[in-house]
């Protein structure tokens, strides 16, 4: 049956592929990166260039597609634009597909661009082709899209659409076959797109497989491709997630040296990167930087000027910035759930119970990641009643608790002083599936480590090596404060160790003025 499918959808297809009068597109208006991220300014060209003049309507065409029925052709929604006395212009595709993109309705995205093709409503160019090859790879598979690519009329088969089957092929985790296509490119005298060996990069951001970037980007050079902003924001993120401050100040120096000016998503890396670390005064330099880039009210970037300020402990900036937010035409839950742990952090309970009451009522309670946050906020200040009565409701509304669940529960009832029920609740939470990505996760570290504190506050010293091996294991262990902290445990219960020093430096930290202080307390513990 499936087989009889790929069949009738290869047939269709390529008929509509051959039915399709086509002309050749100027090579200036190649644009790479808006296959591969996405970004609407990517796509300011296309947008303005092929616009309709006309009022706006009501029900946009990307609207009407959007909000189709599963089940229902897209060319419903066609019909009932065209129904109202509407053209379809080349930039009602390319915002239609940014905006499936965007939702992940790959499917749909494919329907769109097969109906172009089909039905000509403009004479395609190598970018809707372009759009048909992303979705066709992501759907049927790298061997369906290197077929697609062979019946594009020759004249599109230019640099636009080897980057964007080599990016497909890179999507699909197919790198040999990349690097092929990439050979070939040479051969042509094609440019490689920055976005290939973006994709490259990410692809090999593993700690097993980082050591194959520097390749990467010697090939960059040698091919003639200069680094992107978007190319150094990945180097920096890559430093970020490993906690390694001085790797990602070194990529920062890298890309002002190399005059690439920094946008907002670069100075929110250098911000969070710096916020976790606990480096505020910097931090606080960064995030003004934020503030200052911003084109727009783009939510992302006020997601983590909402996590950034509640680091900061800035309550003005905070209700400010979530004021802006609630402007926005669609809050996402996400959103809120920043906001409530964010006036959680900085202790205005009463404000996050607020916004809480305010998801709850505009916002359908259906996902554990929602209750985590608000339970995380009373754990993390000692209400372990209030975070127990929030859990039995989670387990009412049918959200099964998860490790994270638990591991904030466990740092509330550490907090109201309950040790025995701490333990048997770390313990639960651990024999729970996690994936190393939560585990690598700031919330998680952060929440360990908070933990860790009061294990070592309590010269626990047994506990607090157990959970710092999970921190360490992350590379949390890096900041300097980390390790006090593990030494303080040790402080605390009189014992000596002679190895914490060497320990500490192996693992990445410096010793500070307060390491030194703590070991020449602990040596007189010696015996």
């Amino acid at each position: 049956m499936q087989a009889g499918s790929l069949l009738l959808w290869r047939h269709s297809f390529f008929e509509a592929i051959r039915r399709t009068v086509v002309l050749a597109s100027p090579r200036g208006q190649i644009a790479y990166s808006f296959y591969s991220f996405g970004t609407e300014t990517d796509a300011t060209y296309f947008e303005e260039s092929s616009k309709p003049n006309q009022e706006e309507v009501s029900k946009p065409l990307s609207w009407r597609i959007e909000k189709l029925p599963r089940r229902e052709p897209v060319g419903l929604a066609f019909q009932s634009w065209m129904g109202e006395g509407f053209p379809i212009h080349r930039g009602h595709i390319f915002h239609a597909i940014n905006r499936l993109r965007k939702l992940k309705f790959n499917k749909r995205a494919l329907e769109v661009m097969e109906w172009v093709i089909r039905e000509r409503p403009y004479r395609p160019k190598e970018l809707d082709y372009s759009y048909l090859l992303e979705f066709t790879t992501k759907l049927h598979g790298v061997s369906q899209g290197e077929m697609l690519f062979s019946h594009i009329p020759f004249e599109f088969q230019n640099e636009l659409l080897y980057n964007n089957l080599v990016i497909a092929c890179l999507d699909k985790g197919a790198i040999r076959l990349s690097l092929a296509y990439m050979k070939k490119m040479r051969e042509l005298g094609h440019p490689i797109s920055y976005l290939v060996f973006n994709r490259l990069i990410i692809l090999h951001s593993s700690p097993r497989r980082r050591k194959m970037i520097p390749r990467i980007l010697t090939q960059m050079k040698a091919d003639k491709v200069a680094r992107h902003v978007s190319t150094y924001n990945i180097l920096m993120k890559i430093e970020a997630n490993e906690h390694n401050i001085e790797g990602l100040i070194k990529v920062f120096g890298e890309m002002k040296q190399q005059e690439i000016e920094p946008n907002e998503v670069s100075y929110c890396i250098l911000a969070t990167a710096h916020a976790v670390a606990k480096l505020y005064t910097v931090a606080e330099a960064y995030v003004e930087a934020v503030e200052k880039s911003m084109t727009g009210n783009n939510w992302s970037t006020l997601d983590v000027l909402i996590i950034l300020y509640g680091y900061l402990g800035n309550p003005t900036d905070l209700e400010r910035t979530w004021g802006i937010v609630q402007e926005l035409p669609h809050v996402r839950s996400k959103s809120y759930m920043l906001a409530i742990e964010a006036f959680g952090r900085i202790g205005q309970l009463n404000r996050a119970e607020e916004l809480w009451l305010e998801t709850k009522s505009k916002k359908e309670l259906k996902s554990t990641e929602q209750f985590n946050s608000m339970i995380s906020v009373y754990s993390k200040h000692g209400f372990i009643d209030k975070a127990s009565e929030l859990f039995r409701e989670m387990e009412m509304n049918g959200c099964k608790a998860n490790a994270i669940t638990y591991l904030n529960l466990a740092l509330g009832c550490l907090k109201a002083g309950l040790l025995e029920e701490a333990l048997k609740t770390l313990e639960f939470g651990k024999g729970l599936t996690t994936s190393t990505r939560i585990r690598k996760s700031v919330p998680w570290l952060e929440t360990t480590f908070s933990i860790v504190e009061i294990f070592s506050q309590n010269g626990d010293v047994e506990n607090a090596e157990k959970l710092f091996e999970e921190l360490k294991a992350a590379n949390y262990a890096r900041y300097t404060f980390v390790y006090n902290t593990l030494i303080k445990a040790y402080v605390k219960a009189k014992v000596y160790d002679p190895n914490l020093l060497r320990r500490m430096i192996l693992g990445g930290a410096r010793p500070d003025a307060e390491t030194y202080s703590l070991m020449k307390l602990a040596e007189q513990f010696q015996t």
